[in-house]
């Protein structure tokens, strides 16, 4: 089974996608670099000199080639003279091309053409007119050609942009003829590092167009040089020949001269002799003297016609030697451009390599970044997944706080102006259970003093004592009347913790040191152990919102805070 990429009309159409693309890259930097620059463009601008470079592969596409005495001849200029005919106003440009002195040969009128035209700024509408006329163009290219197919349209439409350049050209002096038409590729290679996105991608897409118009032009170069070659080879077998001939004829003609020579010794012989001798025999040597004589004519005329034929072939040796030359010149032309495009091409791949190296890495780059996202996201969704739930703990907490607030200024309402009346009337039974204890205590050591003074008091001692205890008791239930009955208005019930407290202590008050089978509480703010009478009083305190016990210390002290901190 064949290859497609051996078939003629793929690299036929390949090699038509490819000059499109060197033509739309060309027409493009063109016009960019004409605005930017800001002037009239003349001769020496170099990406005017590639655009007709470019230009010119596009019309040597699909050439039929013409049969001369030098071998085959593919020019683009008998095409262009055609528009004359379908536009009269590029005749002016014509007749101006065939009138220059400069140019010699076809290609160089073709190149001065294009030029005129652009300066006419008439060159798109030159190419529409030539393009549509596919009849006319037909005889000068093969039916897949460039001209003759939809991408020459395409490059024609392309150049309508170029009516806003202003370009003017010295055609006098000039060479035209035997400038070199190599595309330098390195003006349209673009950047790697620019390359992001889609961007990126469509300048590898036009580095691998170039990349491979550069190897079907090496492959084209390659096919030129090689018919190059066998034309010089074949000339060289015809020079050759035409060496040999021409000795022959120079033989020749030697021969016809000594024969010349032969013929006029005898004539004058002839003639002396019949100087001499009878009429009779005149006659006879009139006649055969006009027979030489007429002889003479021929090899005379067979020598000038020697001559004339040795001119032809010395003037032919000229201009095969000239031929040489010339071919000689465009073989060496073509290697240094097939050295050139070479080196264009190891660049090209040197390029590509690069590209893929950092295509690679940039895969990597967003593959690691993917991670790095799908990673984050989740975190992120754990981290939004808890301050949802922080969000509705802090609500419950703040409805809590608002509760226990509205509970706690309830409780102040309901409850602050008996819970005043009764801490002064709680600190009026302290002052006066303090002035009873010191009542008391002088009342015992008076007591005392009496019993050392009277001996005969000692057996009343205990009694008395007794006595004593028993008063100040009572005084204490009397003193805890009020307070208990401003306890009932509140229930305090007794926590389990409290009775653990009770039951791992001993049965001490901290603050009396008493003992024995009273009652002990404890204090809910310090978790001292009490008697009764040392914690008589009840206050609100932070951990609980109802009145709690708590022993005498605590509630000064935390009266003392109450009555400085703000409502």
């Amino acid at each position: 089974m064949r290859d497609d990429t051996e078939d003629p009309n793929y690299l036929m159409a390949n090699e038509r996608m490819n000059l499109m693309n060197m033509a739309k890259l060309s027409i493009k930097g063109l016009i960019e670099s004409a605005l930017n620059l800001g002037r009239t463009l003349d001769s020496d601008y170099a990406p005017l000199q590639q655009f007709f470079v470019v230009m010119e592969h596009c019309l040597k596409h699909g050439l039929k080639a013409k049969k001369t005495f030098l071998g085959q001849n593919k020019s683009f200029w008998g095409p262009l003279e055609l528009v004359e005919k379908l536009v009269p106003e590029a005749a002016e440009i014509t007749a101006s091309v065939k009138d220059l002195p400069g140019l010699k040969t076809p290609v160089g009128r073709g190149r001065a053409w294009l030029r005129l035209a652009l300066m006419q700024k008439k060159l798109s509408e030159y190419m529409k007119a030539l393009i549509n006329k596919k009849e006319l163009l037909s005889e000068f290219y093969e039916p897949n050609a460039l001209m003759m197919e939809e991408e020459g349209a395409i490059i024609a439409g392309l150049l309508v942009g170029l009516n806003v350049i202003d370009a003017n050209f010295c055609m006098k002096g000039e060479d035209l003829d035997s400038q070199v038409g190599v595309i330098d590729f390195s003006m349209y290679l673009k950047d790697g590092n620019s390359s992001k996105g889609t961007e990126g991608d469509g300048q590898i897409t036009a580095i691998l167009d170039q990349k491979n118009y550069v190897e079907e032009l090496n492959r084209h170069l390659n096919a030129t040089v090689n018919n190059l070659q066998a034309k010089v080879d074949a000339l060289e077998k015809s020079n050759t020949k035409l060496t040999e001939e021409l000795a022959v004829a120079n033989n020749r003609i030697i021969t016809l001269q000594e024969e010349m020579e032969r013929v006029k010794e005898e004539s004058s012989y002839i003639l002396e002799s019949n100087r001499k001798g009878p009429k009779q025999d005149r006659t006879a040597e009139g006649q055969a003297l006009s027979e030489a004589r007429k002889h003479l004519k021929e090899e005379t005329q067979l020598r000038l016609d020697v001559e004339k034929e040795l001119e032809m072939q010395i003037s032919m040796r000229q201009e095969m030697e000239l031929a040489m030359k010339m071919l000689e010149k465009d073989v060496c032309e073509k290697q240094d451009a097939l050295v050139s495009l070479r080196q264009q091409l190891d660049d090209l791949r040197a390029l590509k390599h690069e590209l893929a190296f950092k295509l690679q890495s940039s895969d990597l780059g967003v593959k690691q970044k993917s991670e790095l996202n799908s990673r984050l996201e989740e975190k992120t969704n754990q981290m939004a997944a808890t301050i949802k739930q922080l969000e509705q703990r802090l609500r419950q907490a703040e409805r809590s706080r608002q509760s226990a607030e509205l509970d706690n200024r309830l409780f102040k309402q309901d409850f602050g102006d008996k819970i005043n009346s009764l801490q002064l009337e709680v600190e009026e039974l302290t002052r006066q259970r303090n002035q009873l204890e010191l009542e008391l205590k002088q009342e015992k050591e008076r007591r005392l003093q009496n019993d050392r003074s009277i001996p005969g008091r000692g057996s009343q001692k205990p009694e008395s004592k007794m006595d004593g205890k028993h008063n100040m008791q009572e005084e204490n239930v009397k003193l805890k009347k009020p307070l208990e009955e401003s306890h009932r208005l509140q229930p305090h019930p007794t926590d389990e913790q409290d009775q653990l407290l009770l039951s791992g202590k001993p049965q001490v008050c901290q603050l009396c040191q008493e003992d024995g089978s009273l009652t002990k509480n404890v204090c809910k703010n310090c978790r001292g152990t009490f008697c009764d009478a040392c914690s008589t009083n009840e206050l609100p305190l932070p951990s609980s919102i109802k009145p709690e016990r708590v022993c005498n210390p605590c509630h000064k002290h935390l009266m003392k805070q109450y009555s400085t901190s703000p409502s």
